[in-house]
């Protein structure tokens, strides 16, 4: 049964700012596991759904090879395949798939309004926030190099790969230490590349891993580049760079895990949204909604505990849940 008529969709031009203006009911922000799963939900409740998928079209599944632990693939799927059946999915039900980047909001009144590659404003009645955060990488040209052939931003996604293997972290904070106990639980040696001579973690996390006995802390240590045919089989690592005590050396790794942070894709909504220090969109408990009415936010732009594909996936159905919801109520 249809609850309320979406709204139709109306083009115009506003000359005076060289825009093409659109007003629809439901846009979804973002293409990963949570904004196609927010577009499967919204388009079977007739909200006849616009996503935008932003500059890197499926998230960052799309540049992870394998993936095993998302329920329905019992033989495992690759990143770039399982977004692809996402997306057939979501346009399987109505969904509008178009690729454009948010570059403004404005969310000062109604209709909410977002305007993407600076020439196309979109406004809409409900939105959707679907925009993810992207790793922090090191800069070091190996890293591209040896993506998803070695390198990863998250040992629960990739860590089984490396069972009975060597593998390093990078990083001396909560999320490192994390990650390298995680990985000490399968992984035959983790080593741990601090830069400082301490531990930025809290006390709980770094006795774990200085008392843990296959992690081996490299202290004063940056890593300078990766080798190996194909993926990666070991890493060059410098200690004490740039001083008098500079000493560079090679240790045998299989896997090469990144944890210095991840920022989410959240700045053009700051001046309207209520964000983190960090920048993670704050969402009301037990919810999806913002501070601002009809604006909803899922997966990892407003998660940075779990940041997994299951995860996103679940944000986005409850995004899109609330957002018919909100809708309903302001009939």
């Amino acid at each position: 049964m249809q609850l309320f008529k979406p709204l139709e969709t109306d083009k115009g031009e506003d000359k005076s700012a060289c825009k093409t203006t659109e007003k629809i009911c439901c846009l979804i922000i973002g293409s990963g596991p949570a904004g196609y799963t927010a577009a499967i939900y919204a388009a079977r409740a007739n909200l006849r759904p616009v996503l935008y998928t932003g500059l890197q079209q499926g998230g960052q599944l799309t540049i992870t090879t394998d993936v095993e632990n998302f329920p329905g693939y019992p033989e495992g799927v690759s990143g770039p395949a399982m977004m692809e059946d996402l997306r057939k999915q979501a346009e399987k039900f109505g969904t509008e798939i178009r690729f454009g980047i948010a570059t403004s909001a404005d969310f000062s009144g109604k209709p909410l309004k977002v305007t993407f590659d600076g020439t196309t404003e979109i406004t809409a009645e409900v939105i959707i926030i679907a925009t993810g955060a992207t790793a922090k990488f090191l800069g070091i040209p190996a890293e591209k190099r040896y993506a998803g052939m070695g390198v990863s931003a998250c040992a629960t996604c990739d860590g089984f790969f490396y069972r009975g293997k060597d593998v390093a972290v990078v990083g001396g904070g909560d999320t490192a230490c994390e990650e390298a106990s995680y990985l000490a639980n399968l992984c035959s040696k983790v080593y741990m590349i601090v830069r400082r001579d301490v531990l930025r973690a809290s006390k709980p996390m770094q006795h774990r891993v200085m008392t843990a006995p296959n992690i081996e802390i490299l202290w004063k240590c940056q890593l300078d580049d990766l080798f190996g045919t194909g993926e990666v089989e070991g890493a060059v690592v410098v200690r004490e760079k740039g001083t008098s005590e500079e000493e560079k050396f090679n240790i045998k790794i299989d896997g090469l895990f990144l944890a210095v942070g991840h920022s989410p894709n959240s700045d053009i909504f700051k001046p309207w949204i209520e964000t983190s220090e960090t920048g993670y969109i704050i969402t009301e408990p037990g919810s999806t909604r913002t501070r601002v009415p009809g604006v909803f936010a899922a997966g990892d732009v407003m998660d940075y505990v779990y940041r997994q594909a299951v995860t996103a996936a679940s944000s986005g159905c409850k995004a899109a849940i609330d957002a018919e919801r909100y809708l309903v109520e302001m009939l």
